[in-house]
């Protein structure tokens, strides 16, 4: 993953262990074949899927959100 990325993404989610699993739970998802939320041509050829999910959080494409444990049934 790039740095840079990686700086960004925590100015939107200054939380580091909700961006990590932000980010985990994304490029799993990946994996298993869904399709990027961006056009990935945009970005260059070596573009990872750690990046795409950074990618996706830095544009407000991906959020979390927090449950008060009233909203969790």
């Amino acid at each position: 993953m790039k740095s840079d990325l990686i700086d960004k993404a925590a100015k939107v989610i200054p939380h580091p262990p909700i961006l990590i699993n932000l980010v985990s739970r994304r490029v799993r998802q990946l994996n298993q074949g869904r399709a990027p939320l961006i056009n990935t041509a945009n970005y260059g050829p070596r573009l990872g899927q750690g990046d795409i999910a950074l990618i996706e959080i830095i544009e407000g494409l991906i959020t979390a959100e927090m449950l008060t444990s009233e909203e969790v049934v």
